[in-house]
């Protein structure tokens, strides 16, 4: 039973229903009437239903407007193509199943991409269709860029959808908190945690999840990709910062060192929020890195104070600069991110390359590397293009080689009904086979009762389809095919003289394409992204072991100057590209888990978002920690880094199987008698390296599903504790 729409959501659907309908109606109306050209009005009142019904398109009405634009070209060679390989069954199949795949894998360029798909698809699929008529084709296309020219004007001047709040905007909003807490930890002010808890909220909704498809950065281009990476960015922030409020004493304050990178990190992030609003030039991340510099510098030296005397308080201060520099990093990464995103910069402006790498490709180059990317079977989007091109092809073959009569309906119900797994789909087809049977009655009577008088037909056509469009996408598939068989019975008898066999005629081809659907959903990839979801999670999990090993191992062994990138081997650059490429395949699965109805954690089961956030931190790790060591270590060090990351690498590959209860790691804390032992220089990189295995391992251990879903409480020496860590972001940002 669907879940009942919000009041909200019934209006949206209500105004996007007029709009649609004037839309279809005047280009129908006009072209069959005044104009007698029956071919131009079908394609006039089918555009506005591909891209206004068929596609739900994100956005306000000016954002839905220059998507249709931007489409019309597509639909104009989808048309011009499926009319070309309507000569036979053979090339409209083949057609099919190749741009069946290709529209539908575009999806991956993001939701304007994603959202268009059906609604493109239904253009070849008019088009391939017998009769093969070539010399119809520019009444076609006249039909198409009518109804596409209306539904623009539509979605412009009658009831246009509000705009949409766009994501750089809530970056904005949570920096101006950010700017605020970090300069109220530098002057001392603690607000505990009711500062803590605004800031994590904040920090939510900055998810994707949280955020509106239309303003979602999940596209390939640098803009999205940066804003992305900020907006990720700024969630650290925010949970680094709420970690700073929650602490008892303001020993922040009491540092002055610290207290100077606060003001920097407070500065920086104001300056960047202003910039994403438009009021001033986007700044460059050179400031704050220099201070970041300055600070690592002499992170090591006594706080002047007298607090720091002995060696666990100086210990303690370490720690808490460590945890500070953490912030201050992830400071450094919004605004070098949104330095690429909105201010042109192709280049990572001496921060790690390697986290911006999406800075220097060109545009090509970046969409190229994401289709790519996601041509594996490992991948949703590619799994769900091949379903939708196999049903699709499989219901254009049965339709020509039985030569069903308006066998393009066969289509529509594959292109509509198919879901991503067969539970779903079988759900969908059995709602739809009885709302068709019921509409198909009440066609059919309306057509013997009306018999061939068309000004009956003419008057039910527009509430019969504003009260389709409005109604059926969110009463369920029972209505929407129902009230849409009404809408096809009162438009196709204008057309031509229709019987009640119309009716039984949309009733066979639904319930065709509904077993050609369901006959899709069980054969390919039934489960979904269910088992998909766990398949990645374990191969990404496998690949941050060995990242987070080799960077380790680069950290306390490598020579150099804070600051300076470390030389990568060819085992680092191979692990840190391996754990990309399966994080974008793991959050792919994970996001259509969640739209699929699945929840973290299930009946206990792993949590998969903080799967995600472990790997995520982990990367992030990799580039930032090789860069603050004074190295070589003393051995005794090395022993330990060894030790205790072959722990953690070791309790990874164990989680990967995601055994009941999940797994406790528990890498060898940072020992007194190193602590003690290791240069001045070193030791602050030794306590990096600590704080980020110790927060890694408590997310891991998280994922097994154990505690409540809450932000894990901090514990002494500004650790986590390893049972209660089940917050989406970790205080590491690095």
């Amino acid at each position: 039973m669907p879940k009942r729409p919000s009041s909200p959501g019934r209006v949206r659907a209500a105004r996007q229903s007029a709009r649609v309908t004037v839309a279809s109606a005047t280009g129908f109306y006009a072209a069959l009437y005044p104009l007698d050209q029956p071919v131009v009005a079908v394609y006039a009142l089918f555009a506005p239903i591909a891209l206004g019904v068929l596609s739900p398109i994100p956005g306000g009405g000016r954002d839905r407007a220059r998507t249709v634009l931007c489409v019309l070209p597509i639909a104009v060679a989808l048309t011009a193509l499926g009319t070309a390989l309507a000569v036979t069954t053979a090339s409209a199949v083949a057609g099919m199943l190749v741009i069946g795949f290709a529209v539908s894998f575009a999806a991956a360029y993001g939701p304007a991409a994603a959202s268009t798909a059906p609604g493109l698809l239904l253009f070849y699929v008019l088009a391939c269709f017998p009769p093969y008529a070539p010399d119809t084709l520019p009444q076609r296309l006249v039909g198409l860029l009518t109804g596409g020219a209306l539904l623009v004007l539509c979605e412009l001047l009658l009831l246009p959808a509000p705009p949409v709040q766009p994501y750089r905007a809530r970056i904005a909003g949570a920096l101006d908190l950010a700017a605020a807490s970090a300069l109220a930890a530098a002057q001392g002010h603690r607000h505990g945690p009711e500062r803590a808890r605004r800031l994590r909220k904040e920090g939510l909704a900055l998810r994707l999840s949280q955020t509106p498809p239309a303003s979602r950065p999940t596209g390939a281009g640098r803009t999205d990709r940066g804003l992305a990476q900020a907006g990720a960015a700024t969630r650290r922030v925010l949970d680094q910062l709420a970690r700073t409020a929650e602490r008892p004493k303001s020993a922040t304050a009491a540092d002055p060192l610290s207290e100077a990178l606060l003001r920097g990190v407070a500065a920086g992030c104001a300056a960047t929020a202003e910039a994403l609003r438009g009021a001033r030039a986007v700044p460059g991340p050179e400031a704050l890195e220099e201070m970041v510099a300055d600070f690592v510098a002499v992170r090591g030296r006594p706080s002047g104070t007298g607090r720091d005397t002995d060696a666990k308080a100086s210990q303690r201060l370490l720690e808490c600069r460590s945890d500070l520099l953490t912030t201050a990093a992830s400071a450094l990464t919004v605004q070098a991110a949104v330095a690429v995103a909105i201010g042109g910069r192709r280049n990572s402006a001496g921060l790690p390359p390697e986290q911006f790498w999406y800075a220097e490709p060109s545009t090509t180059r970046l969409l190229t590397l994401r289709l790519t990317g996601n041509l594996t079977l490992r991948s949703v989007l590619f799994q769900n293009a091949v379903r939708t091109a196999l049903g699709l092809g499989a219901a254009r073959l049965v339709a020509g080689v039985l030569d069903l009569s308006h066998g393009f309906w066969v289509l529509l119900a594959v292109l509509t009904l198919g879901r991503t797994t067969a539970g779903a789909t079988w759900s969908t087809v059995r709602s739809a086979a009885v709302g068709t049977l019921v509409g198909a009655l009440a066609a059919g009577a309306l057509i013997f009762g009306a018999g061939g008088t068309v000004d009956v037909y003419a008057v039910v056509l527009v509430p019969a389809m504003f009260v389709a469009f409005s109604v059926g996408p969110i009463a369920g598939p029972a209505w929407a095919q129902g009230l849409f068989t009404m809408v096809v019975a009162a438009a196709f008898s204008q057309l031509a003289p229709a019987t009640w066999r119309l009716a039984e005629t949309r009733l066979i081809n639904v319930l065709a394409g509904c077993a050609i659907g369901l006959m899709c959903g069980v054969l390919a990839w039934p489960a979904g992204a269910r088992a998909e979801v766990r398949r990645s999670m374990a191969e990404l999990l496998h690949a941050v072991g060995p990242l987070v090993q080799v960077t380790v191992v680069a950290a306390v062994c490598a020579s150099g100057t804070s600051g300076d990138p470390r030389p990568r081997g060819g085992a680092a650059e191979e692990s840190l590209r391996l754990t990309r490429h399966r994080l974008r395949i793991a959050e792919g699965a994970y996001a259509q888990y969640r739209t699929e109805g699945g929840g973290d954690p299930v009946d206990g089961g792993p949590d998969w978002h903080l799967a995600l956030n472990c790997a995520s931190h982990a990367e992030i790790g990799s580039h930032w920690l090789p860069r603050q060591a004074y190295g070589p270590a003393p051995p005794d060090a090395v022993r330990w880094a060894r030790e205790s990351v072959g722990e953690l690498a070791t309790a990874m590959d164990r989680a990967a199987a995601f055994p009941p209860g999940g797994v406790r790691a528990r890498p060898t804390p940072l020992p007194p008698e190193v602590v003690s032992a290791a240069p001045a220089p070193v030791l602050p990189a030794l306590v990096d390296i600590d704080s980020w295995l110790q927060t890694l391992a408590a997310e891991l251990t998280a994922i097994g599903g154990r505690g409540p879903d809450e932000p894990p409480p901090p514990v002494q020496g500004g650790g986590t504790d390893p049972a209660a860590a089940r917050d989406a972001t970790a205080r590491t940002g690095r």
